[in-house]
């Protein structure tokens, strides 16, 4: 028994790679070609794609939403594990990262499950909205700009259906959040987003301590 998370060490957390992770073969090399690029740090871990496969499966998701594709790691991911008439919706700024996503989906056989949208995600999804997309997704990953993680959540928000759930990305910043020297505008941003997310009664939480934090959002009703 423990009254608190266990803190991953490096060895700790090897082991954890060891003795749980499946990763899909593309998936790997996909993050080992990711590792090499400038903002790498922007790649999920693969435990935490592991995780979001497996809350898919659990949920019987069918249509995803994601904000932010980065090198396309999470939608393969999701893809990978979504029934043959799944659909992701996923949204980026970057012509030259997504690139890579669509070799990757291409190779899996998954590309036509994908919908990349390139350009501002909040028009994406308000575009979503209006043509009568409202309650019709299941699951959304959100993985973008910090500073716009509250218009997202409350845009994805209207987008899932009743019990759909909301994946936030980067929700403990490196520990940022917990110290109150730092205040830049991406930690303060966070800082506020989780704040307001606890007082959310419209949904369920949990920040999960996977990753950089994943907290996870159930829409009651």
């Amino acid at each position: 028994m423990s009254t608190r998370t266990t803190p991953l060490t490096d060895a700790l957390h090897a082991y954890l790679l060891e003795h749980s992770l499946r990763e899909h073969p593309l998936l790997k090399r996909l993050r080992k070609e990711t590792a090499s690029l400038p903002e790498s740090n922007m790649q999920i871990a693969p435990e935490q794609g592991q995780f979001m496969q497996l809350l898919i499966r659990l949920g019987g998701a069918r249509r995803c939403l994601e904000i932010g594709t980065f090198t396309g790691y999470s939608s393969l991911a999701l893809a990978l594990v979504l029934p043959a008439d799944g659909e992701i919706v996923t949204c980026d700024l970057s012509e030259a990262y997504t690139a890579v996503a669509r070799r990757y989906w291409r190779e899996a056989g998954v590309e036509a499950r994908i919908q990349l949208k390139l350009g501002p995600a909040a028009d994406t999804l308000r575009a979503l909205i209006d043509a009568g997309e409202t309650g019709r997704f299941d699951f959304a990953f959100i993985d973008a700009d910090k500073g716009g993680y509250a218009t997202y959540y409350e845009l994805c928000l209207r987008l899932l259906g009743s019990g759909g759930l909301i994946a936030v990305d980067n929700t403990l910043w490196h520990g940022r959040v917990a110290d109150p020297s730092v205040v830049d505008d991406d930690t303060l941003a966070i800082r506020e987003f989780n704040r307001m997310l606890r007082d959310d009664p419209r949904v369920d939480i949990s920040l999960v301590p996977v990753g950089d934090g994943l907290t996870l959002a159930r829409k009651r009703t």
